[in-house]
């Protein structure tokens, strides 16, 4: 449902602007009292109102919200309300409590230096610590909150580890996934290249005669002078292009080339590249009376191994998402949770009847798949920091100088 959107676009702000918390609310240690209203109970801690409405005060002004006839129109286009907003990031922090509950049942600990590589990381972004002090500040966040936060982020990624499926996905469940595989992947070229430096074209040059010529294999080629030395060590190769993301020039090349085919000397930022296209992956296909052809799969060996394995991980994540959300909501549902009645004149609270609403997509304010809006984004969020805190690092985002 749309509403469960909102709650994305809070999670997504979580770790925003300065790559620390955009949300000063969604700080475990920023439970204060405040007023001292609170919005809710489980089992026995509060959640204030005070803190609820910090949250989503957050995230009107991280999104440009701050004005009522905005917000309006933005809660009417997500078919929800004010109120609904409010269960939701009640939920979320129900959510948390439960993370940690559930950690501690199950003796998971997260150790201090753990946590300390993290903040480092973070902190490496910064120029000084002045600098890293302002970004903790404009996130509303202290240096000990956010050690916080990045403690429960660790807890819920090992919880969030220990509902492995080891159930085996169904041959069914793995033959709708192949025939989606060979429709997008129709025509896919896999390739291996040799990296030289850009100033190195006489010895590019050099190699790729000898290839040429069969006096030299372009794998063993590839291990020698490859200076991509991810791909050297497996000849080469970097894999499907409809699977990877090739520079334009790099993708260019191999688009002209057939199975076993080696291209020219191919110049991209970085450096020169001799490419060989290994193989190609036409889906099999059955042609109807008309002649119009249709991607038809009728076994699991029809595709690469390389995607019936992507797509056994990708099944049994979905099993282990299964079980966890499971456990998650009769953990939820044996609590003894309590949610109070909105106060009114909070400062996010609008007359919803001045704003066109979309009913054909406004049913329920929960998520789409049944939970609370809020299952996963906690669990999840311990990967998102890890990205966001080497963000600074471009060889992260690289397994290959042809990416």
């Amino acid at each position: 449902m749309k509403a469960s959107r909102i709650i994305s676009t809070v999670c997504a702000m979580g770790l925003s602007a300065a790559c620390i918390m955009g949300v000063a609310g969604c700080s475990s240690n920023n439970q204060s009292s405040g007023s001292g209203a609170v919005a809710a109970t489980i089992n026995g801690t509060n959640i204030y109102e005070d803190t609820v409405t910090d949250y989503i005060q957050s995230v009107r002004e991280q999104q440009g919200l701050t004005d009522e006839d905005s917000w309006g129109n933005y809660l009417a286009q997500m078919g929800t309300d004010p109120a609904g907003v409010r269960e939701q990031i009640i939920n979320t922090y129900v959510t948390r409590e439960l993370i940690n509950s559930g950690a501690e049942e199950k003796g998971i600990t997260v150790d201090s230096s753990e946590v300390d590589s993290y903040v480092d990381k973070m902190k490496a972004n910064y120029d000084s610590d002045d600098k890293w002090q302002a970004a903790l500040g404009q996130a509303g966040m202290t240096e000990d909150e956010y050690r916080s936060e990045i403690e429960l982020q660790l807890k819920a990624k090992e919880l969030y580890n220990t509902f492995t499926s080891d159930e085996q996905p169904s041959d069914e469940d793995m033959l709708q996934y192949a025939q989606m595989y060979a429709s997008a992947y129709d025509g896919a070229k896999r390739s291996s290249h040799i990296l030289f430096n850009s100033d190195d074209e006489a010895t590019a040059q050099e190699v790729l005669d000898k290839i040429n010529s069969g006096e030299l294999d372009f794998a063993e080629a590839a291990k020698q002078y490859s200076q991509d030395k991810g791909s050297a060590e497996n000849g080469g190769d970097v894999g499907w292009d409809k699977t990877n993301s090739f520079v334009q020039e790099y993708t260019d090349a191999l688009n002209g080339l057939e199975k076993d085919q080696v291209s020219g000397l191919v110049t991209s930022t970085y450096g020169i590249h001799i490419i060989k296209c290994t193989d190609v992956f036409n889906a099999p296909k059955e042609t109807a009376d008309d002649g119009t052809e249709t991607v038809k799969v009728t076994s699991i060996d029809q595709i690469p191994t390389e995607w019936q394995e992507s797509i056994k991980e990708s099944l049994q994540s979905r099993g282990q998402t299964t079980n966890y959300q499971n456990w998650l909501s009769e953990k939820k549902d044996s609590s003894d949770l309590q949610i109070n009645d909105m106060p009114s004149g909070l400062p996010y609270d609008v007359d919803m009847s001045k704003y066109q609403t979309d009913t054909s997509d406004s049913s329920s304010t929960s998520d789409e798949s049944g939970s609370d809006g809020a299952t996963t984004d906690s669990a999840n969020t311990a990967d998102n920091e890890s990205t966001a805190s080497t963000e600074g690092d471009a060889s992260t985002t690289k397994t290959s100088s042809a990416n």
